[in-house]
Formats: C-alpha cells, structure tokens, sequence
C-alpha cells in the first residue's frame, strides 16, 4: 500500500463468507474484506491527505463533511450487519495499513468474540422521550402590586410551572426505561440532545439505547406505545446495528442507567 494511502475501518464480524457486494464506502471508496483468525474486517482504501490525522482535525469541524461520512460509514455498517453478527468501529478510525487492522484483530480476538456473541441475534433500538408542557396556569396580580412586581411573579409561577412539568417527565421517563429493561436484553441512557440536534423544541429527558432479540422486536415496539403518557411524547427508532454495545471494553452487563 502506497504511504500516502491508509486504511478507514467500518466493522469486524465473524469470518462466515462474502460481504455485502457493490456498497460504497466514505469518499465512495469500494469495501472490502480482510479475514484473519476467524475474524473479517471490513475497510475502504482511503487518502491519508482527507483521512489523516491532521487533516480529519480540520474535516471533524465541517459538518457537512461530517454528516457525510457519517452516512456513509452507517450505510456499510448496516449492509454487513444485516448479513451477520457485527461489531461496528467507531467513525473515522483509519489505520496505516493492512498489517495494522491484522494487529488488531489479534490483540483483541477474545473482546471480538464476546462482542459478537453479545449481539448475534439481536438490534439495537432508541427510545428518546420528551418533556411535554402542561398548560401554565393564571397568576392573578397582586392588588396594589406594581408592574415591575406583577411581572416578576408571572414569571415566576411560569418557572415553577416549567420546573414542575420536567421533574413530572423525568419521573415518567425513568419507568419508561425500567419497563424496556424488562424486555430489552441491555440498555444505556445517553446524554440527552440538545434541540438543535434534536429537531425539536421540547426537552429531551430520555435518550435511550436498547438490545433486543429479534424475535421480541415487536413486544418491545408494543411497549413503547404503551408506556407514553401525558407528561411525555415518546419515539422509538431503529432498528440497527449495535453501535452502542460494541465497544470492547464492555463485560455484556444489563446496565440500568438512570433515566436524568
């Protein structure tokens, strides 16, 4: 491989055949297979000038550069998995070469394979929860009260009315969650969005992922709608591949986060 030239590494699964055919990776670079140990990793060839350390310091402030190749690492990502069981590597690890990835593949051989029996037979699905405002109610102004103090109180009674609405949620949405870990296989909460991320204007009080069993898809997707309530508009997306239990570090425990 040329030295200008690394390698942008999507997912490992199992050495169990051929991958997902013409998908094209970042920067519409062909995907291909390395297998190794009974391992398969799958990569694009790509330019050290766009993917090199130095220069994805400057692309990882482009957000359209970004989002991009972030669609297009998912969009491999999810061709492989719907094949088989699969790890899926964080976005934008490049390696120098081959030999690298075969090091890899090495030297964490047994987190791979607790990886990918930890998944096998199962998708990740997300669960986000919003706050939903109650109707605020009339502050009748103080007689006599000037209209500095009236205003000073009708904001704070709409403080306390907001503050309300939010612990009423949070509350709402931490059964949510207890109620999916009775179906999920394992879950994580993770930080909630801000609304610009999230595309809209109530605030987030749930951002949960869960692993379930294929064959319990349904029930879960059943009990998503059967959970949300007055104080929370509930959304469930999904399924995926299992980005948020893959990394090796994890030991396969049911994590019950708290759902703040």
């Amino acid at each position: 491989m040329a030295t200008d030239q690394g390698v942008y590494l999507y997912a490992v699964t199992r050495d169990e055949g051929e991958g997902p055919g013409d998908v094209a990776g970042v920067a519409g670079a062909p995907v291909r297979q390395l297998t190794h140990r009974g391992l398969a990793a799958f990569f694009s060839t790509v330019s050290l000038a766009e993917f090199g350390e130095e220069a994805l310091r400057r692309w990882m402030e482009d957000l359209v550069w970004l989002e991009e190749t972030a669609r297009s690492h998912h969009r491999v990502v999810e061709a492989v998995a719907a094949l088989r069981p699969t790890a899926p590597v964080r976005l934008v690890t490049v390696y120098t070469g081959e030999a690298q990835v075969r090091e890899l593949l090495d030297e964490r051989h047994e987190q791979f394979d607790a990886v990918l029996a930890r998944v096998a037979g199962r998708r990740e699905w997300g669960v986000k929860a919003y706050a939903v405002p109650g109707r605020e109610e009339p502050v009748t102004d103080q007689q006599g009260a000037s209209p500095g103090a009236a205003y000073l109180n009708r904001r704070r009674a709409a403080l306390r009315s907001r503050e309300a609405d939010w612990r009423r949620a949070a509350e709402h949405a931490r059964a949510v969650h207890e109620a999916l870990m009775d179906i999920a296989v394992v879950g994580r909460c993770h930080r909630a969005q801000d609304p610009q991320l999230s595309g809209r204007r109530e605030q987030m009080v749930l951002n949960g992922a869960y692993l379930v069993d294929d064959e319990r898809a349904a029930e879960f997707a059943q009990a998503v709608e059967d959970v949300a309530g007055r104080e929370v508009a509930v959304e469930l997306v999904g399924p995926w591949a299992p980005y948020s239990f893959a990394a090796l570090d994890q030991d396969g425990e049911a994590a019950r986060g708290d759902a703040s």
